[in-house]
């Protein structure tokens, strides 16, 4: 298994206009997050994104659960 990013998820003005993306990759993070609001299942993105591996994927959802789910500081 390769290692995963850090960060997980980049954003620069140069690519996508700044918009929040899997690091390394091209891929939009609300890709993600637009396949499972509408009832696919995470391998259908990960089949329409192989850029993106299975275990990036979870640790982003991972990264986004934690920052729901902190207590505010």
């Amino acid at each position: 298994m390769a290692a995963l990013p850090n960060p997980l998820i980049t954003s620069s003005p140069e690519r996508l206009g700044g918009t929040p993306v899997f690091a390394g990759t091209r891929v939009p993070v609300q890709s993600l997050i637009d396949y499972l609001e509408a009832g696919h299942p995470l391998d259908h993105f990960l089949d329409e994104f192989p850029s993106v591996t299975r275990e990036h994927a979870v640790a982003v959802l991972e990264l986004a659960k934690q920052a729901l789910i902190s207590p505010a500081a």
